[in-house]
């Protein structure tokens, strides 16, 4: 039996000051499977790791990212998202095209997006 983290599956987390709020994003505007609606967490299924979207009082957003996802094709989640009323970040220290993705250095293309309570989440395509 191991004791170490490698054999562990991931749990990610996100806060929320507006559990109805997140739920309509998380699950209406991202398309996200709700597992649970506990007493402290929305609970989301992220192709088999958990995400609890937890409950909070007070939230103070962080300036990075938080969560993001890993996608085929940048352009195309963009658009999707986009055309699901999400707004994509401009940043001025950042070069972004039309829609708002910057190409790394070694070629990732990453394009920023907040949540209602101001998470920074991002699509990623590697």
């Amino acid at each position: 039996m191991t004791t170490l983290l490698e054999a562990a599956a991931p749990v990610a987390f996100v806060a929320t000051t507006d559990a109805e709020r997140a739920r309509g994003f998380y699950e209406g505007t991202l398309g996200l499977s709700l597992v649970g609606d506990e007493e402290f967490a929305l609970v989301f299924d992220l192709r088999g790791t958990m995400l609890r979207v937890t409950r909070v009082e007070r939230l103070e957003p962080q300036p990075f990212t938080v969560l993001g996802w890993r996608v085929a094709d940048a352009e195309a989640s963009v658009r999707a998202l986009t055309a699901r009323g999400v707004t994509f970040e401009r940043y001025s220290t950042l070069e972004q095209d039309d829609l708002g993705i910057w190409v790394a250095p070694a070629g990732t293309r990453v394009a920023w997006f907040k949540d209602p309570d101001g998470n920074v989440l991002s699509v990623s395509q590697y």
